[in-house]
């Protein structure tokens, strides 16, 4: 069989500007037609949207303005070659949100959640991708009396079954985190994910994406994620990053942290053969660090990229065999120096 080519993808809002929760940006914000300059220029072949980034100001606008807009956006992203990974509306913005979307405890507000991911999903068959990422950011209590867990469920399920509903076609892919912005998420794990996946009305259609900094907040390991995620067939897109600790979700360059688990992951992506089919990319969802300067803003992207191509090929030149013997031998202590020893080329 031959190998992968791997295609890669990334944001507009992985090119961020440095603000955080503590400071103001640190570098001026480009616009939408830049970074989409920048994604042609350094070699990356699709790009992710929010519903707002596709459109901005989107909910301020009629449908028809927002189909122009769509199709508009289309047209040029076909011109210029860049493929539509998925679409996502970005609910955790808006008002209506403040207690949640599928789960707030008012209906109305439960209603503009639905409805907004049902246009969504029209605004991912204008753009051609049939994947509607489902970030669950504010599906979750910051106090847990607030909301029943069980009739929380039971509202995403409903929410879940009323975007399957609408089209035939959309995949719903979750992407689970177990907290941040909310302290405790409905939805933590791609096992929960997919549990959940088996009480809609299509659960063929319900499948999921990892983000190795949400795995590694929820204490998992990301390349078993991925392995999880594959033995049920369900793993729709993937987000590589790293993480240092189990603080706030911090989109550090892949690898940059944790080198071993980066090999880890490639070699899970690389035995489960994700890649191979038609519209599956490796995602960055990464940020540069807020002291970088506007002359090495893309390289926490390229620097990610180059990271996973070098993984690929220390993946593949893995001595198999010996790790085998080893394994068989249960020596453990050998196949993790061989691990170390191979990592250090």
């Amino acid at each position: 069989m031959p190998a992968t080519k791997y295609r890669f993808c990334f944001g507009p809002w992985n090119i961020s500007p440095g603000q955080d929760p503590y400071g103001p940006p640190t570098r001026v914000d480009r616009d939408f037609d830049w970074k989409l300059a920048q994604l042609k220029k350094h070699g990356f072949e699709a790009m992710m949207f929010h519903d707002d980034d596709a459109v901005p100001d989107i909910d301020s606008k009629s449908w028809p303005q927002i189909q122009k807009e769509a199709k508009a956006l289309k047209k040029r992203l076909d011109g210029e070659g860049i493929a539509i990974e998925m679409v996502a509306p970005r609910l955790w913005f808006a008002p209506e949100t403040i207690d949640g979307g599928y789960t707030s405890n008012d209906p109305k507000h439960r209603r503009y959640a639905i409805e907004r991911s049902k246009q969504s999903i029209d605004i991912a068959n204008i753009l051609g991708t049939d994947l509607l990422v489902l970030w669950l950011a504010r599906e979750g209590t910051y106090i847990r009396e607030a909301k029943n867990g069980r009739r929380a469920i039971d509202q995403l399920v409903e929410a879940f079954d009323a975007m399957l509903a609408h089209d035939k076609k959309i995949r719903l892919a979750i992407e689970p985190k177990p907290n941040e912005p909310m302290d405790h998420a409905y939805l933590p794990t791609i096992g929960h994910a997919l549990a959940a996946a088996h009480l809609t009305r299509d659960p063929k259609r319900v499948g999921c994406v990892i983000e190795s900094a949400h795995a590694i907040l929820a204490g998992l390991d990301p390349a078993d994620e991925i392995d999880f995620a594959c033995a049920f067939g369900k793993l729709w897109s993937l987000h590589l990053n790293d993480q240092n600790g189990l603080k706030y979700d911090q989109d550090r360059p892949f690898g940059c942290t944790n080198l071993r688990s980066a090999f880890d992951q490639v070699r899970a992506v690389e035995r489960n053969g994700y890649g191979k089919r038609a519209g599956e990319f490796v995602c960055f969802d990464v940020h540069p660090f807020r002291t970088t300067k506007e002359e090495h803003w893309m390289a926490h992207l390229t620097n990610s990229r180059q990271t996973f191509l070098r993984l690929v090929e220390k993946a593949r030149s893995f001595d198999e065999k010996t790790a085998a013997a080893l394994i068989k031998d249960r020596d453990y202590q050998a196949l993790d120096q061989l691990v170390i020893e191979h990592l250090l080329g």
